[in-house]
């Protein structure tokens, strides 16, 4: 049996622990937690998608999502419209807020990513990304 040090559940844990710490730290100026900011990087890729491909495309439930785009309409982050079409399904579109800051919350993403692999060649950080897309894919 392993100690728990050597468990890749352990050392991925603490490995996001750490990443998501310090973007959290990076994103309070703000007021944007890293799981708001990761539905604006994919509406900053595509506005105006449904809420539910918000949730196919970065593999989030419908409770958990709902609640975290309820904030970010309150924090006028984001407008919920509802589809032309379809009065059922609602579309999530970006403020003007979210447009004007993104160059800035891009780079705190940017720089959080660069503190963290900081001591990592090249190559390691190539390997590291896709060894972590291997394992979400499993």
């Amino acid at each position: 049996m392993k100690n728990y040090d050597d468990c890749i559940i352990f050392l991925l844990a603490k490995a996001y622990q750490k990443a998501h710490g310090n973007f959290k730290k990076r994103l309070h100026t703000y007021g944007l937690t890293p799981i708001q900011h990761l539905i604006l990087e994919a509406l900053w890729e595509e506005d105006g998608l449904s809420a539910g491909n918000v949730g196919k495309k970065l593999v989030l439930d419908g409770a958990t999502l709902s609640g975290v785009l309820d904030r970010l309409a309150s924090g006028g982050w984001v407008l919920k419209k509802s589809d032309v079409e379809d009065k059922r399904v609602q579309r999530i579109f970006l403020t003007s807020k979210s447009k004007n800051l993104k160059p800035r919350l891009s780079l705190a993403r940017d720089q959080t990513n660069e503190d963290l692999l900081a001591r990592f060649s090249l190559e390691e950080k190539v390997l590291l990304k896709r060894l972590l897309r291997n394992i979400q894919n499993i």
